[in-house]
């Protein structure tokens, strides 16, 4: 509802939060003369409301309702009953709530339409008792067509637990009969005794081709995960399972721009806001454009919800919201922004990262550099593959928010979310809920959910009587067990995630995915020792692939050696055991990242401690360096890996629920994937961070590598993350240097005091590796070096985040493709000088001679001074402006149309 008060913009807040109120409120006050326009609401071509078993038309909630009596609508089974709930309705309740068709067989309405393409199906629910018929009874499926919507429903386990006495669910189907026909057809369950099927209302509204389905020159869903784009084809079938209103009140279906959706506050979903600050902006005129006009109702984009003014307190936590979904589902999960607070007018202004279901989906967004302008509406489409998990089936699906340093503003918003489960194999049926209790499309007002995630691990412990002897006793047990199991774990191993979603995403009649079965851990399969002893070939030591402090790492081989992991087996000698075994478990069973070692399973079968990884066919970084017969990485290599083992713990740091520490970062836990995908592994020391800001550490035993250990732990025992990013710096000169964190035989003997030393000194060019003399650009040494020293400083709390890691990488890198591509120019400049003859029919003009070829020299020689480091380490620019510059006088030196 707009305000009628002289103030155009409404700010709000917790009233004991109103010293944090955002820098920008004092803006929100201004006047501004321009009147947005609303645009025109969505007309659509097919808008049927059915009131189901009443015998005359109605009204409710905005929409007018007619009575399945002698309607137009087609009913197969004359045998169901028209009748009305045998309680009494709520005084509050509307059409279609009145009325229900009822059968204790299956009937079919079929729907004749006026238009193909995608239409909502909403379907609507009182589940009261009726005349004759039990409302514990009610069980049934609901069907369109080869689309399985739901099934074994009933409405008591989702009404009942909240108070209500209605319940809605919205479904998204494309209709493609020539006869332009869609049919729903309600079966009672067949195992369940006296069971009937009810329905109280239908709405078909249709929507334009492309507001969800991908058009034809679009790219589609973003994969965050695999960093491809999935078209979603209106071969799938989509359930609306959460329409989010952020900042904002309920949007009632009347006021959504012509589809009568539904928009629930955010406040039940946030698990974290603290302190959060609602904006609302009532005069800016938004400018919509082709994608947007329809995809929200315009006052969604004029609300938003933002982290609040307090920096310090935003970069401890992220604004985060959580939503109960079904697990082995992918879900579309569509963000709304629009960026109106009037002192963010430029692209940079506000950035911030955006996770989804604890995976980076946007390392840097600017949503203003997205919609390209300032009060323009645009949404981000993601796709999200939720694995088998979690209680009943239920997971809770997270969108977090965290600000990365801009202009203006160290903030974040949001206007809205949309969440869709896509259709599997043709169904979108899920389990009807226990005691969780699921927030579907509500036409009554939402109430506070207390569901949280369950993270635990479900310990089990299975031990088998006798030890497995003699190869016949393998033999017989292998082809007896493995062989039943293997095709599931060859879903877990040789899937290729982009493949696996693409099936989803355009689901066939056909489809035979077969999904990650439900385990102990949630997340990750158990194995039999038998299936590990075959893998392994009874642990042969030709499979070794690598020795740790935990044990061997052999090669494993499944289904015939088609299929390859990672297996690591505890020595029973080892000082690590249970302790560690249970918290890489633990860890990686709940965090899914690309830049993170992947966890398939376990095994712990007679007393076995085994893990099964994702196998990294390039082995561990540190083989790549020094003391290898591997030969040297490019420095462009090494910059993209130490970028992506960066990434995956700013991931930790950031991007999980809560911050997990590693504790024991070094090059032989950053693992590369035939790709050459750096990800960090080894998460058998790793610690949960602090979970108040007002205790910024963990007490704890020191634990680490030697060589890596920052010495502010080692003596306060107070573990923080700033303890992974001294251990990343040490990383980082590792890289650089080619040489081992300790050198005893050397002074100093510690990596990390002789870079400090030779930066001190002015003297990092004698420690380089020697491979890549001449090969590193100087304003990319100097920004890698600046990283990798301020890793290291003394004062935990002066070194910089890892995600101020991230991006300092990233610059460096740009820093060096950047003189590589002037390089290249340059080149190819002094090719074209070379082969183009001088000017005149004779060479008698020594001057003109000597002026040509010593633009040449000139050329040659800054070729060389472009890619070779300087030798006077002090020389370096020392801001980011004079590197801008010299770039700029570099490109005009070059270009011999300058001179």
């Amino acid at each position: 509802m707009r305000s009628s008060s002289s103030s155009k913009y409404l700010s709000l807040t917790n009233l004991t939060l109103l010293t944090h109120l955002h820098l920008s409120f004092m803006f929100l006050h201004l006047t501004i003369l321009v009147t947005g326009d609303l645009p025109p609401p969505y007309v659509p071509l097919d808008s049927i409301a059915l009131d189901c078993g009443s015998s005359y038309d109605s009204s409710g909630n905005g929409r007018h309702w007619t009575a399945d009596i002698n309607s137009k609508v087609a009913l197969l089974d004359q045998d169901s009953s028209l009748t009305n709930p045998t309680e009494k309705v709520a005084s509050t309740s509307f059409a279609p709530y009145y009325s229900a068709r009822v059968s204790l067989s299956q009937f079919t309405y079929t729907f004749r339409v006026n238009t193909t393409g995608p239409k909502f199906v909403r379907l609507h629910f009182n589940p009261a008792s009726f005349t004759g018929f039990n409302r514990s009874k009610a069980s049934f499926s609901v069907t369109s067509g080869r689309y399985t919507l739901l099934s074994n429903f009933s409405g008591i386990h989702y009404t009942d637990p909240r108070g209500e006495r209605s319940y809605a669910r919205e479904f998204i189907l494309n209709v493609e009969d020539e006869q332009k026909n869609l049919s729903i057809t309600f079966t009672p369950s067949p195992h369940v005794a006296d069971a009937y099927a009810f329905i109280n209302g239908i709405e078909i509204v249709s929507m334009p081709t492309n507001l969800y389905y991908t058009a034809g020159d679009d790219r589609g869903l973003y994969d965050f995960d695999q960093e491809v784009y999935l078209p979603l084809q209106n071969e799938t079938a989509l359930e609306t399972m959460y329409r989010v209103n952020a900042g904002g009140g309920e949007i009632t279906p009347p006021n959504d721009n012509g589809m009568f959706r539904s928009w629930l506050p955010d406040v039940d979903y946030l698990t974290d806001a603290r302190p959060s600050a609602l904006v609302y902006n009532d005069t800016i005129q938004l400018q919509y454009n082709n994608h947007t006009r329809y995809a929200a109702p315009d006052v969604l984009y004029r609300t938003a919800r933002t982290m609040g003014a307090n920096a310090t307190v935003n970069k401890k936590y992220n604004m985060t919201w959580e939503f109960p979904v079904h697990s082995t589902f992918t879900y579309l999960v569509r963000l709304h922004f629009s960026q109106f607070i009037p002192i963010i007018l430029q692209k940079g202004d506000l950035v911030f990262k955006i996770y989804v279901g604890n995976q980076t989906a946007e390392r840097y967004a600017d949503v203003i550099s997205w919609a390209d302008g300032y009060g323009v509406p645009i949404h981000k489409d993601y796709v999200v593959m939720m694995d088998a998990g979690g209680n009943d089936g239920i997971q809770n699906l997270s969108i977090a928010l965290h600000p990365i340093q801009s202009t203006n503003a160290f903030d974040a918003m949001l206007n809205g979310a949309e969440i869709f489960k896509l259709s599997k194999t043709d169904s979108l049926s899920g389990p009807n809920p226990g005691v969780y209790q699921d927030r579907p499309i509500s036409n009554t007002p939402p109430s506070p959910t207390s569901t949280k995630p369950n993270h635990g691990l479900r310990r089990t412990v299975a031990i088998i009587g006798a030890a497995v002897s003699g190869i016949v006793v393998v033999s017989v047990l292998f082809f007896l067990i493995f062989r039943k199991r293997v095709q599931k774990f060859k879903d877990l191993v040789s899937g290729d995630a982009a493949s696996n979603l693409g099936t989803l995403v355009s689901s066939s009649r056909n489809s035979t995915k077969t999904h990650r079965p439900s385990l102990p851990s949630d997340r990750c399969y158990r194995f039999s020792l038998v299936e590990i002893i075959a893998a392994t070939n009874n642990f042969d030591n030709s499979f070794i692939i690598g020795v740790g402090g935990f044990g061997n790492v052999y090669k494993g081989l499944f289904d015939g050696g088609v299929n390859r992991a990672a297996i690591k087996r505890l020595n029973p000698s080892s000082q690590q055991g249970a302790t560690e075994f249970r918290t890489e478990i633990e860890m990686l069973s709940q965090l899914r990242f690309r830049h993170l070692v992947s966890l398939i399973g376990y095994c712990n079968d007679n007393n076995e401690m085994i893990l099964v990884y994702d196998y990294m066919a390039r082995g561990t970084l540190r083989d790549h360096l020094y003391r290898t017969d591997n030969p040297p990485l490019s420095w462009t290599q090494r910059l993209e890996i130490c970028i992506g083992a960066a990434r995956g713990l700013d991931y930790l740091h950031t991007g999980a629920k809560h911050t997990v520490i590693h504790r024991d970062v070094k090059t032989t836990n950053i693992l590369l994937d035939e790709k050459w995908v750096a990800k960090v592994s080894d998460f058998g020391l790793s610690k949960t961070g602090p979970t108040s800001t007002s205790k910024g550490h963990v007490s704890t035993v020191v634990k680490g590598s030697i060589g890596y250990l920052d010495p502010e732990y080692c003596q306060r025992q107070q573990l923080t993350e700033k303890s992974d990013v001294y251990s990343f710096g040490v990383v980082l000169f590792e890289v650089l240097c080619a040489r081992p964190p300790i050198n005893r035989l050397a002074v100093p003997a510690s990596l990390a005091e002789l870079a400090r030393q030779s930066h001190s000194n002015g003297t990092i060019n004698e420690i380089i590796d020697p491979y890549l003399d001449g090969k590193i650009s100087p304003d990319c040494l100097e920004k890698f070096v600046d990283v990798a020293v301020r890793c290291l400083l003394e004062n935990g709390i002066e070194r910089p985040s890892m995600t101020d890691v991230v991006w300092g990488l990233e610059f460096a890198l740009q820093l060096q493709e950047s003189a590589e591509e002037n390089v290249k120019v340059a080149q190819t400049e002094k090719e074209v000088n070379m082969e183009t003859p001088l000017k005149g029919s004779t060479i008698d003009d020594s001057s003109d001679l000597f002026s040509t070829g010593s633009e040449l020299v000139v050329n040659s020689r800054i070729l060389e001074m472009a890619i070779t480091s300087r030798s006077d380490g002090q020389s370096f620019p020392r801001n980011e402006s004079e590197k801008m510059m010299s770039g700029s006088v570099f490109s005009e030196i070059v270009n011999p149309k300058g001179r």
